[in-house]
């Protein structure tokens, strides 16, 4: 059972704010550069917000339809927790995610996966279900402490609220045609495919059987981190028109998590019973 929840919806502003987070105030990762903490407010919101569109414009050369000039903002982030590291030095944001949960998807009537995947494969797990998204680090800390700590913040929520299934979407540039793509849904579709009654489908599919994958592509360091902790593939990529990338549709089961990173995390033996 989840823990009771406690929400409270500012109103006028979109601003959608849980007050029982496991994290109160700003915690400190190993590296004192940094602080992690949740948006507790309109402009914290804003400000993962200008990060997104400077990471997703300039490296994906994404085509974000927004009311306000430099800000990537959709429908579901005033629904959304949305977790900050910030540079302690200059109080820039410098990572970020966004948290869908359960009960938020249920009151919108879906997650931002099934704008991209048909997902009714899933619909037994939904009430534990989290959706992570919009995650993107800063190009000059890109040092594995932001993302780290952004996956303490991560697993303080899922430990918090006993949550047992974390889903998003992880994204491969188009700019070479879809070539690296097909190899990474050819090897991972072998590696690390999940199974079958948790798959789901694309709702724009790549041609992949007209695609040469290209053997020499490499993962991107955050789908690798994913696969790596123990997140499985569950669908074939479906195409996104505004990022012009591949997304593949990834689950993380904590009780299939590797033991390594379970035991880093801190999650308790009672959520691989």
């Amino acid at each position: 059972m989840n823990a009771p929840l406690s929400t409270h919806l500012l109103q006028n502003l979109g601003f959608y704010q849980r007050q029982d987070h496991p994290i109160q105030g700003i915690i400190r990762g190993s590296d004192d550069r940094y602080g992690l903490t949740f948006a507790q407010s309109k402009e914290d919101l804003r400000r993962a917000q200008r990060l997104r569109f400077e990471v997703f414009t300039e490296e994906y050369q994404a085509t974000l339809r927004t009311r306000q000039p430099g800000v990537d903002e959709d429908f579901y982030d005033e629904y959304c927790d949305h977790l900050l590291v910030r540079d302690n030095q200059s109080g820039d944001v410098v990572g970020t995610y966004r948290i869908l949960p359960p009960h938020q998807a249920e009151r919108i009537g879906s997650y931002y996966s099934e704008t991209e995947f048909f997902i009714t494969r899933l619909d037994r797990i939904r009430d534990s279900l989290v959706e992570l998204g919009r995650s993107c680090v800063h190009k000059d800390h890109r040092n594995g402490a932001v993302i780290m700590l952004l996956w303490s913040g991560i697993a303080a929520y899922m430990r918090h609220y006993r949550y047992r299934y974390l889903i998003g979407c992880a994204s491969v540039s188009m700019r070479d045609g879809g070539r690296a793509a097909a190899q990474f849904w050819q090897t991972l579709s072998v590696s690390s495919l999940a199974p079958e009654e948790l798959q789901g489908f694309p709702k724009h599919a790549l041609p992949l059987d007209r695609i040469t994958p290209d053997a020499a592509a490499q993962l991107p360091p955050l789908m690798k981190g994913y696969v790596r902790i123990g997140a499985e593939v569950c669908s074939p990529p479906s195409w996104d028109p505004d990022f012009n990338t591949a997304d593949f549709l990834m689950l993380l089961r904590l009780a299939e998590m590797n033991p390594r990173y379970a035991k880093h995390f801190g999650f308790p033996t009672s959520f691989s019973s």
